[in-house]
């Protein structure tokens, strides 16, 4: 997948870029280390909640391709206490926090406070491979997340007490599942580049590497990432979805939804998470039949195809799967979401 290489610089630049237009007033945005004793580093957190005028007008993953969010950087946060939703980023192009500004400021708009950890290794400068595929690192990464925002002075007040759910795109899907329970096989990891049949683009860019997956020490990637104060989780075309131990589904009990991009019978196998619905007692189930694998990415530029095709990108990265546009499907996806989250967070019990 040529994107993951040629596009660098692309996704580097997806960050808090100034932004002299309107912005949005009432979501703020603000980052926070967050120390994680497993990689021995401060991961970086980007934080959006629901905030007070004031702060500086920003535009997040505004890029030569994708059509950036505003929001307002460092914004006095709103009164009153907010359910917190972790979010993970996917891997590649979209491999950033700032990436998926599209769904998580309308989402902090609606009285949620939503941070996602740069998970180290997958995306620019220091993209690797082999850091990508330890997937069992990528939930323990939202883990240290919820512990920092626990602790942080501006947050700490303002979360509201065992309201906290996980969200997750892609790669991120894979670890939303991961933190309500699901458990990778090592044995299936091992094995998922030794064809092309599964996931030619990233396992094309695992060859490219030189990592070997055999030559690996896996087993870590069977361990149970359970982290108990996650009440409720949402995938959102899991990737890879076809690598968990079957029988970790079972002992997952809190509530899962699950939304596949593509028509059933049409999803590629590494993202069709309908047989893990059915293995989750608690899951619900949903495909959006006219989106793609890549209409989780940003709004394309005018212009952007014309870029994909100069640089011989190999993937339709701004083609969805029907008639309808782009904004059009992240408008159901933030309204399939949020309702979710609403009922699981904000509804008393």
């Amino acid at each position: 997948m040529k994107f993951w290489t040629i596009l660098c610089a692309i996704v580097v630049s997806m960050a808090l870029m100034p932004h002299a237009a309107d912005a949005s007033d009432n979501v703020g945005v603000r980052q926070l280390p967050a120390p994680s004793r497993e990689r021995g580093i401060n991961l970086d957190v980007t934080v959006w909640y629901p905030a007070q005028p004031g702060g500086e007008a920003v535009t997040l993953g505004d890029n030569a391709l994708f059509v950036g969010t505003p929001a307002m950087r460092n914004a006095p946060i709103s009164g009153g206490k907010f359910p917190l939703i972790l979010l993970s980023h996917g891997a590649g192009l979209a491999g950033n926090p700032q990436a998926l500004s599209w769904i998580a400021t309308p989402l902090a708009r609606q009285g949620f406070v939503v941070a996602a950890p740069t998970h180290p290794g997958n995306t620019g400068r220091n993209k690797s491979a082999a850091e990508t595929m330890k997937l069992w690192l990528r939930p323990a990464d939202l883990t240290a997340t919820l512990n920092a925002m626990g602790r942080d002075p501006f947050f700490q007040n303002h979360l509201e007490q065992g309201k906290i759910a996980a969200l997750g795109l892609s790669m991120g899907g894979n670890t939303a599942l991961a933190i309500a329970g699901a458990r990778v096989d090592p044995k299936l990891l091992v094995a998922y580049c030794d064809t092309d049949l599964l996931n030619v683009s990233l396992c094309d860019w695992v060859r490219q590497s030189g990592v070997d997956l055999h030559a690996m020490d896996l087993q870590p990637a069977g361990r149970d990432n359970r982290d108990e104060r996650i009440q409720f989780a949402m995938a959102i075309d899991p990737a890879p979805a076809d690598i968990f131990d079957d029988k970790s589904f079972a002992g997952i009990s809190i509530p899962v939804d699950i939304v596949n991009l593509g028509r059933p019978g049409k999803i590629p196998v590494t993202t069709d998470a309908s047989g893990i619905a059915k293995a989750i007692s608690k899951a619900s189930y949903a495909t959006i039949d006219d989106a793609s694998h890549y209409s989780m990415f940003g709004e394309c530029k005018p212009g952007a195809s014309e870029i994909i095709a100069s640089e011989q990108i190999g993937d339709p990265v701004c083609d969805d799967g029907g008639e309808r546009s782009r904004g059009a499907i992240h408008a159901q996806l933030i309204d399939m979401t949020a309702a979710a989250f609403t009922r699981e967070l904000k509804t008393n019990p």
